[in-house]
């Protein structure tokens, strides 16, 4: 839990914006969903933007890390849980309490309104909670895909991974393809985290504890199967203030961090705290 209060006071403080690089180790399956799906083309395409490039969507990397950071801090029993969906066979549950200092509240936010819990009585929130942390979309760079890996591609830019399923009593086998992004691909990742109140400095290092916990679990489909395994590089900290926006003040470079424990061991100095101001 963090020291925020009931009584914390918001306002914008600045920005901290983090920008890096995201490497698949593995093949990456992050799924377009059955709607994109193309004749003659793999079972499970990846998502693609307007111009048939693969990207890692912001809300895959938000929503991996609010999990990882979930399980990390022991709030997945069903009494921690409420429902974001109950349709059948598509149940969506998510960790969410009313505690003012609970830090994936703050981290993700928080809606107000009667929410169903997995186990126990409903809660009703009074509060809304802003989120303080934004996850973009990332573009994949075109240059990570070199000549030698196009060679070897099934497509331009991904390959196809294909995957048997046999049944235990007949061994009869079930194909099924996956398109992946493959091993040595590149995405350039921003990650921005608003501080509105002294107490958010605290959600710095909360939120590289989420990065770090990624790097050692998968992100996508397929994660027990192979896919989904990435780092992160090359991690640049620039702080831009209130008078970044209001002045036109030029934003400061806090840190540099060429992987994520040294950005780590960076962020969760006493000095890296106080430049958030």
């Amino acid at each position: 839990m963090s020291s925020h209060s009931s009584d914390t006071k918001l306002g914008l403080i600045g920005k901290l914006m983090l920008d890096g690089e995201m490497i698949c180790e593995t093949g990456l399956h992050i799924g377009a969903g059955k709607g994109s799906l193309d004749l003659g083309g793999a079972d499970n395409p990846v998502v693609k933007d307007a111009f048939g490039r693969p990207y890692v969507p912001g809300s895959s990397l938000r929503g991996k890390m609010r999990s990882l950071l979930e399980q990390s801090a022991g709030l997945v029993s069903p009494s921690d849980l409420v429902y974001l969906s109950r349709r059948r066979g598509q149940e969506v549950r998510i960790h969410q309490s009313d505690e003012a200092g609970d830090e994936i509240c703050l981290l993700f936010g928080r809606n107000p309104g009667r929410v169903e819990r997995v186990s126990g009585d409903a809660m009703e929130p009074k509060t809304a909670t802003p989120a303080r942390l934004t996850a973009y979309d990332a573009p994949l760079d075109l240059d990570s895909i070199t000549a030698q890996m196009r060679e070897n591609l099934d497509d331009e830019l991904t390959e196809v991974k294909s995957e048997n399923a046999i049944d235990r009593v007949t061994a009869q086998s079930n194909a099924r393809t996956l398109e992946r992004v493959p091993a040595g691909a590149k995405f350039k990742v921003r990650l921005v985290l608003d501080i509105l109140c002294a107490e958010d400095r605290e959600l710095v290092a909360t939120l590289v504890q989420g990065i770090r916990l990624l790097e050692d679990d998968a992100l996508g489909g397929g994660g027990s199967r192979g896919s989904g395994r990435i780092r992160f590089s090359g991690w640049k900290l620039s702080w831009r203030n209130k008078a970044f926006y209001a002045a036109g003040e030029p934003e400061q470079a806090l840190l540099e961090a060429e992987d994520s424990a040294a950005l780590h061991a960076g962020v969760r100095s006493g000095e890296f705290a106080a430049k958030l101001a």
